[in-house]
Parts: C-alpha cells; structure tokens; sequence
C-alpha cells in the first residue's frame, strides 16, 4: 500500500544510496533544489503533500533505478504485490462499450492485461497512448497507469475522455459539480473548461511508463 509517509521516506533512502541528499538528488534529476524538502512535504493547512509522478520519474532516471526498485523502498520488507491490470489502447477507451461508469474496464471486454504493483484499494488500469494525439508530452507507445478511484487536487495530471470520443492529458485546476478546469501542459495552448456533462470518465496519472 502506497503511503504518503512511505513514498517520502522512499525518496530519502533512494538518495540516500546514491550518496545525496534529497536537495542533492532533486539537483541532479533537474528539478528545483527544494522539490524534495521536509517543509515542502506537508501543507501549511497541513495537508499532506505528495510527490508528482513526474517527478519521480526523473528521479528514477537520473539514477538509474527502475520503478520496482523504488517501490522496494517504500516496502523494505518485501512485501510488494503485483497484479494484473487492464491494458486498453486509446481507441478502446473511447468506447462505451468497454468501460464502467467508472471508467475501470468492463470484465469479459477482451482486453490485454499487464502485470504492475498492486496500488492497494485504488482502481487502476494501463493507457497505451496511440499517434500524436498527447504528443508532446506523452507519445506513441507510451504507457499510462490511471485510476479513477483516487481522489485528486490542484496540480494534479489527468487523462479525461469526453463523451464526444476525445481523449485530453491536462493539469487539474478546479473541478467543481459542474465543470472541470483543465490547465495545458504544452506551452501556448490554452486552458479548457470542460462541462461535467461532457465528461465521459476522468482518472488521476498515477505513473508514465515513457
């Protein structure tokens, strides 16, 4: 189970191993040098805050580990389960067909399945992004683990696909009853408001295998 104070102590260790400390790590996966610090961990309104998939991927780059590994610290005591997990290209996400309401596939729809550390309670299931429709951020061949079920703030990446077939990865905003407020992550394209109604399933970015 992925916990807030296990996922920092993680990044500690994971800096620990490569003789930095955690600043020292942020330096050199090229994210602000105080990305990582206590402070930033926890909110003033002290709520907790997490590290950005994103970021610990660059983390992961820059020192060569592999994403088991990092789970391997977050438990040390080799408790990490894997599972089985749907896999479903773009086209097949837009379908109304091969999706719950809650965005999770539906059983018996002839999906692919890939194996992946088990997120606990939380629903997930692979994106295989297809073409350039996420380009530049995310491309061709690309494979997203998202989930539905986990709740989301502000900063949060997004994948949503509209009622009308369209599939966006965005930065959430606001998300009120009526409206999702979506910011771009390429630079010169605009936000976008998208009507709740709109909105055929909407899940939270939990990793990007690129």
């Amino acid at each position: 189970m992925l916990s807030h104070e296990r996922v920092w102590a993680a990044i500690d260790a994971l800096a620990s191993r490569h003789g930095m400390t955690a600043s020292g790590l942020a330096r050199k996966a090229g994210l602000d040098a105080t990305s990582f610090n206590r402070s930033k961990r926890v909110s003033p309104e002290g709520r907790e805050r997490w590290p950005s998939t994103e970021s610990i991927s660059k983390i992961l780059k820059a020192t060569g580990a592999t994403l088991e590994d990092f789970l391997r610290l977050v438990e040390p005591t080799g408790s990490l389960r894997r599972s089985m997990i749907p896999l479903i290209s773009m086209e097949e996400a837009t379908s109304a067909k091969i999706l719950n309401e809650d965005g999770t596939p539906t059983e018996g729809s002839g999906w692919d399945e890939l194996e992946f550390p088990d997120f606990g309670q939380e629903k997930v299931f692979a994106l295989e992004v297809t073409g350039d429709t996420l380009a530049p951020l995310y491309r061709d061949g690309d494979v997203l683990i998202v989930s539905p079920t986990a709740s989301t703030r502000k900063g949060d990446r997004l994948v949503v696909c509209t009622t009308s077939g369209q599939i966006l990865a965005k930065e959430l905003k606001r998300r009120s009853a009526k409206t999702l407020e979506m910011t771009s992550l390429v630079k010169d394209q605009e936000d976008q408001v998208i009507p709740t109604e709109e909105i055929a399933w909407a899940a939270r970015i939990m990793w990007a295998r690129q």
